[in-house]
């Protein structure tokens, strides 16, 4: 398989895909339909200049992350994730590797909620995809990279996040993320990129490592969530966590009962979006 096929396969995956089924503004000339590279690079966390050269065939050996967040923002089936592996001389991951496949059922989904802050996390919990109203609600993932898109890593790093805890909140929150690694860790001893987070939160927490060496085991569990946000202030929202047990994802939705002041704040942010927000999840 050659560049020039892999730009090819990019450019016509890139065309079909329409910006607002994306959750981007469709607005503006538009020579295509399709997706523009600048907002394909801002939808897989990749520059513009790199997906240029992909598509030129100026650069051929992409690394299996930028296929698998190419595989993602281009809506991709199995099969045509698959074939973007071959392209890019790579073997898709197997099943000894924490999955980062969003697939097509669950993208419906996504696209269904469009008025709900919905986030999807592999079970590693490293953000793969935030809709519009996550990011309107949490603050914009878009610039996030590498481990920063973690919330293990966010969270006992200090990161600032949106979301206030009270100690026993933050206690209890801690013990949950640890327990949940601990767990996946274990289903997926092979995987290399979760040792290298887990062996880096170790030297840099203080925290995660005792609680790393506490053994402590188990899931993350449903919440409520209380949310600072920086234009309509403080509001406490239900924080559901779906589990997609095939492919091990994690779908997180936010919602608030009808009537609700925070319904009301709710349906304001999804007016203001993520214009003059501060602050990352």
């Amino acid at each position: 398989m050659t560049a020039t096929e892999l730009g090819r396969a990019l450019r016509r995956w890139r065309d079909r895909v329409a910006p607002e089924a994306a959750g981007l503004p469709s607005g503006g000339h538009r020579r295509a339909a399709g997706l523009r590279r600048e907002e394909l690079a801002l939808l897989a966390g990749i520059s513009v200049d790199y997906i240029t050269r992909l598509e030129q065939g100026r650069a051929a050996n992409p690394s299996g992350q930028v296929v698998e967040a190419l595989a993602r923002a281009l809506r991709l089936s199995g099969d045509e994730r698959a074939y973007l592996y071959g392209l890019a001389e790579l073997v898709p991951p197997g099943p000894d590797v924490v999955p980062g496949f969003i697939t097509p059922s669950v993208q419906r989904l996504l696209d269904r909620l469009v008025d709900t802050p919905v986030a999807v996390s592999d079970a590693a919990m490293t953000l793969l995809v935030a809709n519009p109203m996550y990011a309107a609600l949490m603050g914009d993932p878009s610039g996030l990279r590498g481990f920063e898109r973690n919330g293990v890593w966010r969270n006992f790093l200090g990161f600032p996040s949106r979301v206030r805890h009270t100690p026993q909140e933050w206690s209890a929150f801690q013990v949950g993320m640890v327990s949940e690694l601990r767990t996946t860790a274990a289903r997926y001893p092979a995987d290399r990129q979760l040792r290298r987070l887990i062996t880096e939160l170790r030297a840099k927490s203080e925290q995660f490592a005792e609680l790393w060496d506490a053994g402590v085991v188990g899931r993350m569990a449903a919440s409520r969530k209380t949310v600072e946000h920086p234009q309509v202030g403080v509001l406490t929202l239900d924080c559901d966590l779906l589990r997609v047990e095939e492919n091990d994802l994690h779908i997180l939705v936010y919602s608030a009962e009808p009537g609700t002041e925070a319904a009301e704040k709710l349906d304001l942010i999804s007016v203001i979006g993520t214009q003059n927000l501060a602050g990352k999840v």
